[in-house]
């Protein structure tokens, strides 16, 4: 990992670290990573990154999120994938062609899992 990688998947767009506050329609292009509070709307189509101390109550559109910690309330449409990893909380209803959830997380909502072309794949990580 190179020290402007925060993410796993290569360089980071945007920030908005620890202490940032955002109220409204966030819309993004690359990987974007969400440390701090968001409450609105957020869309992308590329990856979004939320992290430890995130708090989020948004509607979201993108074409991957990655839930690493923090906790997001609101209703999510992943065009790929969303992955949920320990010790995030989700309250929400996801929908994306493939779905993981690491052991710690915390989900409560409904999952919808829709492909085009093929079967969907969910993937819950090992105990």
């Amino acid at each position: 990992m190179t020290g402007n990688d925060l993410s796993g998947f290569g360089e980071i767009n945007a920030l908005l670290g620890r202490g940032t506050e955002f109220e409204g329609k966030l819309t993004f292009v690359g990987r974007v990573r969400i440390e701090g509070k968001v409450r609105g709307e957020i869309f992308g189509d590329d990856v979004l990154i939320l992290g430890e101390g995130a708090e989020i109550d948004a509607e979201i559109e993108v074409g991957t999120l990655i839930v690493r910690g923090g906790t997001l309330r609101g209703n999510v449409r992943a065009a790929q994938l969303i992955e949920v990893h320990a010790p995030s909380r989700v309250f929400g209803n996801l929908s994306a062609p493939q779905l993981l959830i690491d052991k710690g997380a915390l989900f409560e909502g409904q999952c919808t899992m829709a492909q085009p072309s093929g079967p969907a794949r969910l993937s819950l990580a090992p105990q």
